[in-house]
């Protein structure tokens, strides 16, 4: 929607040629306007002043100076040129390697981590309810959910489709092997067991590193096959994380100022 008045620009990511949403990206936009029905606000409200924010996904490369970060992180496919902001205003990130990046860069970073999809159960509170269906489920990246087919794997969630859908999907298994980083937040969100499936070299490890740093681990340690995932069980499970914090991070005075 294009919007001929003063409004938060909320920056994802969108596949090109479809009108098929990765859900990873869409909850970016699905958490921040649940976040902000809250006070009786919305994406689509004229505001003060014209502004861009950045939420959920790895396109930290993509801000310009002065623009808000709530939750983003750095995606390590990127050079450290790529990034041409001299000045962020940085409320959260997804975690510590972020930060260090950001920092290293002279750029005032505050103790605030985790990814924004952590904020599910607190959000919607009685939306979303486990219910077990299924021993386990396997979700893609969507660059490689072909090659899942291909390889005829059992119990795929494509993440490709509706935020609500795929959401109440994963709460139907007892086990989720993703090779989707928000495959593995949604599952840990809601308390499920997940290990990070790793198909391809498609996807630099940098986001699933900085997940981690940001909930209290150390690196990721991944399966690359089902079978191997299923053998080695869930990861450890997560260590911190501060939904109030996060939360009171948000940006609010965007709206308001």
């Amino acid at each position: 929607m294009i919007l001929d008045y003063n409004h938060i620009d909320l920056y994802y990511w969108r596949p090109q040629h479809t009108l098929a949403q990765n859900f990873g990206d869409h909850l970016s936009k699905m958490i921040v306007a649940r976040i902000l029905s809250q006070r009786e606000f919305s994406l689509e409200e004229e505001t003060p002043h014209a502004h861009k924010m950045f939420a959920i996904g790895s396109i930290m490369q993509l801000a310009k100076d002065d623009e808000t970060i709530w939750g983003s992180g750095v995606n390590g496919c990127y050079k450290p040129e790529d990034h041409t902001f001299k000045r962020l205003d940085v409320r959260a990130v997804r975690g510590r390697l972020s930060a260090e990046y950001l920092r290293a860069r002279g750029i005032q970073v505050p103790e605030v981590y985790g990814d924004p999809a952590l904020l599910l159960p607190y959000i919607f509170p009685t939306k979303f309810k486990r219910e077990s269906k299924r021993k386990y489920a396997v979700i893609p990246h969507h660059t490689e959910e072909k090659m899942l087919a291909q390889q005829k794997v059992q119990n795929v969630i494509s993440p490709m489709g509706s935020w609500n859908k795929i959401i109440s999907q994963i709460l139907e298994a007892d086990f989720v092997i993703s090779s989707s980083l928000h495959g593995i937040i949604v599952a840990e969100a809601y308390g499920i067991p997940s290990r990070y499936l790793r198909i391809s070299n498609n996807q630099d490890l940098f986001k699933y590193n900085d997940y981690m740093s940001g909930t209290g681990r150390g690196e990721i340690e991944f399966a690359t096959s089902v079978e191997q995932a299923l053998e080695m069980g869930g990861q450890a499970p997560i260590v911190e994380f501060d939904h109030t914090k996060l939360l009171n991070a948000f940006p609010w005075d965007l709206w308001t100022k």
